[in-house]
């Protein structure tokens, strides 16, 4: 039997948490993982190493809710590590993908974003394809010349690493929040398409991929390098769009009266300029 998903993430999380952090005591000799060894996951949540090896192997695959509580807080998961795991043993219902998930944009969410002048706002799906963006969005990530997926952007764009000045940030938070994703709606096509493209493209995706990461995207800031109007830092608020499952909205806004603020306000101007042109 080939290793499950929840085996791979089992693995995956417990090269994550160090000896201290788990709060073990320290032992003598030398330790052949970095992280938590398989007993010692096992001794954290309450189970057997038997039982806890099997469940990494695949040989075992369906844990109760208690068991996977206490992997979660063994593993050290935030809630978004714990849901996703509950997704993988099963715990939890899969997204409603084949009746209830569409890519259209609803018209009154469009016209919202239209009424935000001053900031960039985009609706993007699991797979990351960018469904809608308004003006200053559009001006913010070079009219998407590259390509309309936010995955593609990051890592198939050669200008990604000078647009994005934190890019192995963004990068490593882009890949958890696809993961989360792709853990909802595992045989959804688009994004297996898109996982598939980005294993054979990209080999910094490849491994952070096998990090199996994952994680939904909180209040955050990017750091940008514009060709047009410099460095911008700008905020990120992300909501989810409950009349869509599996779209998310995106609101960047930089502070007041900052050089951001006046770049954006200047990219503004630009992306006005040219559409009247």
């Amino acid at each position: 039997m080939t290793r499950s998903d929840l085996g791979a993430y089992l693995t995956a999380r417990r090269a994550q948490v160090t000896p201290d952090e788990a709060g073990l005591p320290k032992s003598g000799g030398h330790r052949r993982v970095p992280g938590l060894r398989r007993e010692e996951v096992a001794l954290l949540a309450g189970v057997s190493a038997d039982y806890y090896v099997r469940l990494e192997q695949g040989r075992e695959r369906t844990p109760s809710a208690q068991v996977a509580e206490a992997l979660s807080a063994a593993l050290r998961l935030d809630e978004d590590g714990r849901l996703h795991l509950f997704r993988l043993a099963g715990l939890s219902p899969r997204a409603r993908f084949a009746a209830g998930v569409t890519d259209r944009v609803d018209p009154g969410l469009l016209q919202l974003m239209d009424a935000w002048p001053g900031n960039p706002a985009i609706v993007y799906n699991r797979a990351y394809d960018v469904l809608a963006s308004n003006v200053l969005a559009d001006a913010l990530f070079h009219d998407w010349s590259h390509s309309r997926n936010l995955m593609r952007v990051v890592f198939t764009d050669p200008a990604a690493r000078s647009f994005y000045r934190d890019w192995y940030e963004v990068a490593s938070n882009s890949v958890a929040g696809f993961r989360l994703g792709h853990g909802q709606a595992p045989q959804d096509p688009r994004v297996r398409r898109v996982l598939t493209e980005l294993l054979d493209q990209s080999q910094e995706f490849a491994a952070l991929w096998a990090r199996h990461d994952a994680r939904g995207k909180a209040l955050e800031r990017k750091r940008f390098a514009h060709p047009a109007v410099g460095p911008l830092t700008l905020t990120m608020q992300t909501f989810d769009i409950r009349s869509s499952p599996g779209q998310e909205l995106v609101v960047y806004h930089a502070e007041p009266a900052s050089p951001s603020s006046e770049a954006l306000s200047l990219l503004g101007t630009l992306a006005a300029t040219s559409r009247t042109h």
